[in-house]
């Protein structure tokens, strides 16, 4: 573990924390973060529609259309909002007019998504679907525009204008010619540029849903943790637009009343894996609690209410866990553990899989219960996940107890 520390530490930190202060990346993160809110409030009018109450879905069958044009609306547009918060986000940090950027992502991107048969948009693109393809327009234009920008290329107009239509005119030049690039690609060509961005990232969003890509996500995630990074915002950029595009797809097929295609949808990790925080550090925390070691107690103590919401930041810096070869081993060991127990339950339909999305500091158990629609048998499994990492914790912490309360004697 010592040599594998000291190997992230020279050669995969310095990098991947690059990658994570990226600029694009920055951006990408934050236009995945503005969609949460639709995402949450369409879930809010799912979980009415399927309550798992006997005779509720009668009840509410008269209600069912109306009930569905909230998460027709929220979940539809996850593409177009994506597309709209990256540019402004990324406009904003390259110091270009973040709300024209925003207006002309929006543009190209509604422009790609119509069909050149009979003119109407192209609905599957604008909602999930349209993830990826939202965040090269986003990124493709504000680049363009800062381009067009930095050289002078556009029309400016006298400083007594109003601000606003200064910035319009601002953008008239490279609104032009990503129009007509675009216009060309897409309907001169022939080129579905949806269809291709679906295709290059067709093998990462199929491996995440499997056990041995997600245990992948969960052993790099937990490691980086374990060194000093972020892994959840290392990673966020390139997984979150595929966690919630199966998150989508689960939506439309519960609406459907089909069975639900994919296990990790966006909830799986932050609820099922992450039992208290990355790692299902609650479990270490209740371990601590009760150590004979006054240090260890303290700590147990100050970061127990803070877990209970999902934040560990106390416990991992406190003991600390980062760059502690004892703790660092069931740190990654609890993630691979309830990635492969959660993933293998929902694969044999012995637990509810996600299509409901809760703020990620959501209680555990309560989380398990509201992320699969009301599903107990998850509800159980969360309260069964936090034993078991408390029993892989369990050795390590008692080690490290007896290493402080019976040090060995100095040699000689």
């Amino acid at each position: 573990m010592t040599r594998l520390t000291a190997f992230l530490t020279r050669y995969v930190v310095p990098a991947l924390t690059a990658l994570s202060e990226n600029t694009s990346m920055a951006a990408i993160r934050a236009g995945m973060v503005s969609v949460v809110p639709l995402t949450i409030i369409g879930g809010l009018f799912l979980v009415v529609s399927f309550l798992p109450v006997p005779g509720w879905e009668a009840m509410v069958a008269p209600y069912a259309s109306l009930l569905q044009i909230p998460v027709t609306a929220t979940f539809g547009i996850l593409g177009l909002v994506a597309c709209i918060s990256i540019a402004h986000d990324l406009g904003t940090r390259l110091g270009q007019e973040a709300l024209v950027s925003a207006t002309m992502a929006a543009t190209v991107f509604l422009l790609i998504q119509i069909e050149p048969t009979d003119l109407t948009f192209r609905t599957p693109g604008l909602g999930s679907q349209g993830l990826f393809t939202a965040i090269i327009i986003a990124l493709i234009v504000v680049r363009t525009q800062k381009v067009f920008t930095d050289r002078g290329i556009v029309i400016t107009m006298p400083e007594t204008v109003p601000s606003v239509v200064y910035q319009s005119f601002l953008s008239l030049v490279p609104l032009l010619f990503l129009v007509v690039g675009f216009w060309l690609v897409r309907f001169v060509a022939g080129v579905d540029i949806n269809q291709v961005v679906q295709a290059v990232f067709g093998p990462l969003v199929f491996a995440l849903n499997t056990l041995p890509g997600i245990l992948v996500y969960a052993f790099l995630v937990s490691l980086l943790w374990s060194v000093g990074i972020h892994g959840d915002n290392a990673l966020d950029a390139i997984v979150s637009p595929i966690f919630l595009q199966y998150l989508a797809e689960n939506v439309a097929a519960m609406t459907a009343g089909q069975p639900l295609p994919y296990v990790t949808a966006n909830g799986f990790f932050t609820t099922f894996v992450n039992v208290g925080g990355t790692g299902a550090t609650l479990a270490l925390a209740l371990i601590l609690v009760g150590s004979r070691d006054a240090a260890f107690r303290q700590v147990g103590r100050v970061s127990l209410p803070t877990q209970v919401f999902q934040i560990n930041e106390p416990i991992f810096f406190g003991l600390p866990i980062v760059l502690n070869p004892v703790f660092m081993m069931p740190y990654v060991l609890n993630a691979l553990v309830l990635t492969t127990g959660s993933y293998l339950l929902m694969s044999w339909g012995l637990i509810g899989r996600p299509f409901i999305n809760v703020p990620w500091t959501t209680p555990p158990v309560i989380g398990h219960y509201l992320v699969t629609g009301g599903d107990w048998r998850a509800a159980v499994w969360g309260v069964v996940s936090l034993c078991l990492a408390m029993a892989v914790y369990y050795p390590f912490a008692k080690a490290a107890e007896r290493a402080r309360v019976h040090p060995p004697a100095a040699p000689g």
